[in-house]
Order: structure tokens, then sequence, then C-alpha cells
């Protein structure tokens, strides 16, 4: 995958288009189901946000996989993240990614892992293009579930400080991140038609998920969604 296929003149392909147009549905239903749960069935919001991020991601993956369809994909979820933040509070979409822990900064915890995330999913896409859906998988499964659990199990905590900014961590969450990026690791090597398992995969393996679940504990508050797309897509390229 290459720059150029960024350019507007991708989106004005007849097929592109239709992609396009499938691609805002699914991402409009993930929101959707996202803020649904949250409103109707009181899931809190580290769940609802998480469960669009792992819908998100896990599908970022599965189509950088089998095409060069990952940027439409990619432009359509950016467009319904940015439909909610203009509807704002009170709206289903908007209130599936307000953390009520992160008031009165709520819109700007939504607005910077968005950034983040769609400049980590260029840099990969563009840079590590036969690595780029380990970094998806990487940050759709680890992340998410090391909120989830953290949510729901956390009860042992430590704390991150990044320019006067303390952030809360979880030793259950980051066992989780742990988990779920080795996991991420060992999916994504045996579906990739360029990698493979070697003699070294027993120490490299985990050595790599270990890597990423410090990357994420230790990225500030909101910047996680680009170091754990670039650090995975990077390192299993060079590894």
């Amino acid at each position: 995958m290459s720059i150029k296929i960024f350019s507007i003149e991708n989106f004005l392909d007849w097929n592109n288009l239709i992609y396009a147009i499938l691609f805002f549905v699914l991402s409009f239903l993930y929101l959707y189901f996202a803020g649904f749960l949250k409103k109707y069935k009181k899931f809190k919001t580290g769940y609802t946000r998480k469960i669009f991020h792992l819908l998100i991601f896990i599908t970022a993956a599965v189509i950088d996989l089998t095409s060069e369809l990952v940027y439409i994909f990619g432009s359509m979820a950016s467009i319904v993240g940015c439909y909610a933040i203009f509807r704002g509070k009170g709206n289903i979409l908007y209130e599936a990614l307000a953390r009520e822990s992160d008031a009165p900064n709520q819109t700007y915890y939504i607005v910077v892992p968005f950034l983040t995330t769609i400049l980590g999913g260029v840099i990969i896409s563009t840079i590590f293009s036969t690595t780029a859906f380990i970094g998806y998988l990487v940050l759709g499964l680890g992340d998410a579930m090391g909120e989830i659990v953290g949510t729901r199990f956390g009860k042992h905590k430590y704390h991150i400080s990044w320019f006067g900014k303390i952030s809360q961590r979880s030793y259950e969450g980051s066992a989780a991140v742990f988990i779920t990026c080795l996991s991420a690791i060992l999916i994504g090597i045996t579906i990739s038609p360029f990698l493979a398992f070697d003699m070294y995969s027993i120490f490299s393996v985990p050595m790599l998920a270990l890597i990423f679940t410090l990357v994420e504990a230790w990225s500030p508050h909101g910047w996680d969604n680009i170091t754990l797309q670039i650090v995975p897509a990077f390192l299993i390229g060079f590894i």
C-alpha cells in the first residue's frame, strides 16, 4: 500500500464509492450499537467505548489483510466520529464515547484518541504495509480488553504521570493487555502471508507482547491509539 491511495481520485471510482457507503453505514451501526448499550442497557462507558474500538479495529485488520480498502474504511469511520463529536453531549453516538471520569474534558478525550488513531493508521498503512494489520489487531484487542477488564476487575491500581496529568491503570487491566497482545501477535503471524513462526518465536512473541503492554501502560492518556499501532507494526516487521 502506498501513500497515493489516500488521494481523492480513489474516492471518485464508482466501486470505491459503493464501499465508502457500506463502510460508513457499518461504522455508524458500530457506534450506534455502543450507544444503545450505554443508553438502554446501562453499560459503563469503559465498556461501550471499547466495544466500538474493538469492532472498528478488528474490521480494519480484516479489510487491510484482504484488500487495499482500509483507507476508505478509516475515512468513513472518521466521518462517523466527527459527526458524533459535532452532535455533542446528549447524543447517543457521543455518549457512547464520553467517559464520565474525563469530565469536564470529555470532548478532548474523544478528539485526541480520534486524531491519534487516524495518524497512526495513516503511518502504518503507508510505511509498514505488510504488518499494518497486526498493529490494528494489537490496538483493537489489547487496548480494548485492557480497559474492559480494568473497568470490571481493576482493583489494584497504579498511576502514570505525563506533563502533570496522572493516568490511572490497573494491574488486572495490564495483564489483560498482555494476554490479548500475545493472542493478537499469534493470530497475526498465523494468518499473514508475509510472516512465519521460527525457532526464535517462543522467545520473541512473549517479549513483544510484554513490550506492547508497557507501551500501552506508559503512553499518555489518549495517545496509546498511535503508539499501539506504530510500535507493533514496526517491531514485528523488524524482528
